[in-house]
């Protein structure tokens, strides 16, 4: 009874403050993935070989490289945004400024991450392709996934702001405009789809570079929406264009300290999961094209999940920020038992679901079979993942505990579960227990997450810029 009273019995607006935030963010995530779901669904239209999904599923292993990595950039900047948000009432335009320096350098390093995908995708794309596939395998696949990336490479510079201003307008409490854009852009990826996958309304018919360019557009609109109000609407940072020329050099220390931490550790699991894909994909186009439907289950039953990181990630700054460290370890506990729930809850969601989706992707055969089982391993593995993620990518992560979280990372992913992956490939495990061992991260991890809680030794200092104004 002791243990639930810590997770389930908050303070009185607990609870609200937390849906507040990670309702419209969860909803949003939603809708982003949507996004990406289309192409997958329209795609597995295009033949009954389902070599345009697994393209698609090759191409954007890629492209969620960059995504994790951009998302660990806004991150980043968000335990500083949201700390500092929290000492506004107290340092006033000192604070300020360290918000909007914060911003400036998350811009910078986006746009930069932005450059070297795009260039390394126009120069390349054959091989990225080749990448996730067996050698002399698949040269369908190579092919329908070089015409993807082609398409593709303007797409980086549009996803890499959107995602990164989306993240810092979150941590200031502007969560429902992005979800607004979100949703427009849904629809004109819907339409854009429709038109230039199948050749609808006048449109020329270019299937699966249609699909590329369908989620450019959605792109385009996005960040266009995004970022104008940001630089030229928003009244509570008041970030404008003449800020991306600030001096920034006081606070780059403390940027680094905290922010980078958070871009190695994302970037460590973009590399797991491009790592886990590879694994997949060297077992055959039949698994590549089952773990698409997987994969896109596994990311639509748990959109709560990642609202709730972000939301714990941008209470704790705050609660922090104002000085509290009491109270920011018994959200702590708050958003542990909210992760549990939610893992709980996911789970239950791809079991009534499983049926739905196979058919949504039009699977059938050993295809429906191997994604099935997959399926089967997600709905145990999301438990364990939901706990976890609230706890690193949320409290921990917003407690400032940026470079244990680093490490861990490495540790599980790479010593343990990317090993026993690859092993359970060579033995010939079935898909279940393949995928098992390729998550089995997720689980030792959720064991640790509870012990570095207990600690308390999460909590760090977070240093404010050391001049008021640049």
């Amino acid at each position: 009874m002791k243990v639930l009273k810590k997770l389930f019995d908050m303070e009185k607006g607990f609870y609200r403050k937390v849906l507040v935030f990670a309702l419209p963010i969860a909803l949003q995530s939603l809708i982003t993935n949507g996004v990406n779901i289309l192409d997958s669904i329209m795609v597995s239209r295009l033949s009954t070989e389902k070599t345009e999904l697994a393209a698609v599923n090759c191409a954007n292993l890629y492209i969620n490289i960059y995504h994790i990595l951009c998302m660990g950039l806004g991150m980043g900047a968000s335990v500083l945004v949201s700390r500092y948000w929290g000492m506004r009432e107290t340092q006033g335009e000192k604070a300020m400024t360290a918000v909007k320096k914060s911003i400036c350098i998350m811009i910078r390093l986006t746009l930069g991450l932005a450059a070297l995908f795009a260039l390394a995708t126009a120069l390349w794309p054959n091989q990225i392709i080749q990448i996730f596939l067996k050698e002399g395998q698949g040269l369908d696949v190579v092919s329908c996934g070089t015409v993807y990336l082609n398409y593709s490479v303007v797409t980086f510079f549009f996803l890499g702001m959107s995602l990164t201003c989306t993240i810092v307008l979150r941590s200031v409490g502007q969560v429902k405009m992005p979800l607004y854009v979100s949703i427009g852009a849904f629809f004109v990826n819907l339409v854009a789809n429709y038109s230039l996958i199948f050749g609808h309304f006048g449109c020329p018919k270019l299937g699966i570079a249609g699909a590329a360019l369908g989620t450019l557009i959605a792109r385009i609109y996005e960040t266009s929406v995004i970022c104008g109000y940001l630089f030229f609407v928003d009244k509570k940072v008041l970030f404008r264009l003449k800020h991306l020329l600030m001096k920034t050099s006081d606070l780059l220390g403390e940027y680094i300290r905290i922010s980078i931490p958070v871009l190695v550790s994302d970037g460590i699991l973009a590399l797991g999961n491009t790592a886990v894909g590879i694994v997949i994909g060297h077992c055959g186009g039949t698994y590549l094209a089952a773990n698409t439907a997987a994969s896109n289950t596994q990311m639509l039953s748990s959109v709560m999940i990642q609202g709730v990181c972000q939301s714990g990630a941008i209470v704790t700054g705050q609660t922090l920020g104002e000085g509290d460290k009491e109270k920011a370890q018994r959200q702590g506990y708050g958003f542990l038992g909210f992760g549990l729930g939610l893992g709980l809850i996911s789970a239950l969601i791809i079991l009534l679901t499983k049926n739905w989706v196979l058919a949504l992707f039009d699977l059938e055969g050993e295809i429906a079979a191997i994604a099935g089982q997959f399926m089967n391993a997600i709905t145990l593995i999301v438990v364990f993942q939901g706990t976890n993620s609230i706890m690193t990518k949320g409290v921990l992560r917003g407690g400032g505990d940026t470079k244990v979280l680093m490490v861990a990372d490495n540790i599980f992913l790479w010593i343990l579960a990317i090993p026993l992956g690859i092993l359970a490939s060579h033995l010939g495990f079935s898909p279940f227990w393949l995928f098992m061992c390729l998550k089995a991260d997720q689980i030792t991890k959720a064991i640790w997450c509870v012990l570095r809680l207990r600690s308390g030794k999460w909590i760090k200092k977070i240093k404010i810029s050391t001049h008021a104004q640049e």
